[in-house]
């Protein structure tokens, strides 16, 4: 009698190698960059030279430098968050209810020194450490503008004009805490997309932090560079004299100036200083670049788009911008 041995799987047979096809990569292409570098050098030289891509390259070097520090500031001190403070930390410093729990998250942003370069980020940690996304935002949108170092220098910008620190505190405050409550009554979960990021509790804090910080820094780096180019390309783009001739009218005035904060892009420790340099224009208008800036410009809505997703930045910066600006609007007919 043979017995029969139980019959093993085989493995699954390898298919034939067929010829390989030969693909464009990144090697390829920055080697053909390089050989067209090197035929056409003298066309580039002449190209850079130039005077407008000489303004370009100042004011794109001009938003990085400014914005960087304060980047790498968000970074660490979400990755600080996402690490070493408790899930628990979160339900007990903010109220349960989250209509409460937004004007207390935009008042938190007075003790955050920093921009909005580092304000998405850390609303990104927020949002993964159980925090609710309106009170998320709402620290995102205060953050920037009401932290001491941004009043501080609204002062020295605007001396002998108390008004306008006091106007911008409140009417960022206000704005901040109006989408936040917008976004509870309007905004959807699904609008908002975190991309994945490694997982961080089954490594040694000093691994997890630093898996936080590539991390952050991937997604938020790339999308600053891209939004300060924009900024940079407009800059150059948009003539000097449009400026002036909206300058005497008030309505249009302050749309323009709302405008241009979005694409100047500056950063809101620098921007008090360009708003009292457009001395052609009012009050109003000035305190609309003030409160639309740090909240939306191009490279906070890069940066929006690549941290929460495009879903999310297309449909939260256009309403921050209409709010931001109807309030200074309103403030400076009222108080101005």
């Amino acid at each position: 009698m043979t017995t029969v041995s139980p019959t093993r799987p085989r493995p699954p047979e390898e298919a034939p190698a067929g010829p390989r096809r030969w693909r464009v990569g990144s090697v390829e292409v920055l080697a053909v960059l390089l050989v067209l570098l090197v035929l056409f050098r003298t066309q580039v030289a002449d190209l850079i030279n130039g005077p407008r891509i000489s303004t370009w390259t100042t004011v794109f070097v001009s938003v990085m430098v400014q914005a960087t520090p304060f980047l790498v500031f968000g970074v660490v001190l979400s990755a600080v968050i996402a690490v070493f403070v408790p899930r628990s930390f979160w339900s007990k410093a903010l109220p349960k209810h989250p209509a409460l729990a937004v004007p207390v998250a935009s008042c938190a942003g007075v003790v955050l020194p920093g921009c909005e370069c580092g304000s998405v980020p850390i609303a990104g940690s927020l949002m993964r450490r159980g925090v609710t996304p309106a009170a998320a935002l709402a620290f995102l949108l205060a953050a920037p503008a009401v932290n001491p170092i941004v009043l501080t220098a609204t002062a020295v910008a605007f001396p002998g004009q108390p008004q306008m620190v006091v106007l911008r505190a409140i009417g960022s405050l206000i704005v901040a805490t109006g989408m936040g409550w917008l976004w509870l009554r309007l905004g959807k979960p699904e609008w908002i997309k975190l991309p994945a990021r490694p997982d961080l509790d089954d490594q040694s804090k000093s691994r997890a932090f630093w898996a936080s910080c590539r991390h952050d820094i991937i997604h938020a780096g790339g999308f600053l560079a891209l939004g300060a180019a924009a900024a940079a390309t407009i800059n150059v783009l948009v003539p000097e004299k449009w400026l002036l001739a909206v300058a005497q009218r008030p309505v249009l005035s302050v749309l323009a100036l709302a405008v241009l904060a979005v694409l100047l892009s500056i950063c809101s420790e620098a921007d008090a200083f360009v708003a009292a340099s457009l001395s052609q224009f009012s009050l109003t208008a000035r305190l609309a670049f003030l409160l639309v800036g740090p909240m939306v410009d191009l490279k906070l809505i890069s940066m929006q788009a690549g941290v929460f997703g495009r879903r999310f930045a297309t449909r939260f910066a256009p309403a921050t911008f209409a709010v931001a600006t109807g309030v200074a609007g309103v403030l400076g007919v009222i108080f101005l």
